[in-house]
């Protein structure tokens, strides 16, 4: 299952950046096997593509620089572990950071 995440609130000023949330299926061995073409796959990302990586939660967060939750979407389709059947549910949300130490250090503005 794929969803765009629709906010309850309008923000007035564009997001810069989009994170996708994977939940992935219990089929581990396979998902292991597919990891090199999903691996190569976000490679060909950069550089929308800002980082990503798993979670503790047999998932994985990637974060993104885009025009839309949409256009992530969209760019996300084609990923192996989509289309071989690895991912439960993908979620895109914008993000802006305020603070912290990526937005203080001038990493990200």
């Amino acid at each position: 299952m794929s969803r765009v995440a629709k906010s309850a609130k309008v923000w007035s000023l564009p997001v810069p950046f989009f994170v996708a949330s994977y939940e992935y299926t219990a089929d581990l061995e396979a998902r292991l096997a597919a990891r090199p073409r999903h691996r190569e796959f976000l490679r060909g990302l950069s550089p929308a593509l800002v980082a990503s990586g798993p979670t503790d939660a047999d998932g994985a967060i990637l974060i993104f620089e885009a025009e839309s939750a949409e256009a992530v979407a969209a760019l996300l389709d084609p990923d192996p572990f989509q289309a071989e059947g690895f991912i439960r549910e993908r979620k895109v949300i914008g993000w802006t950071p305020v603070m912290g130490h990526w937005v203080e250090s001038g990493l990200i503005a």
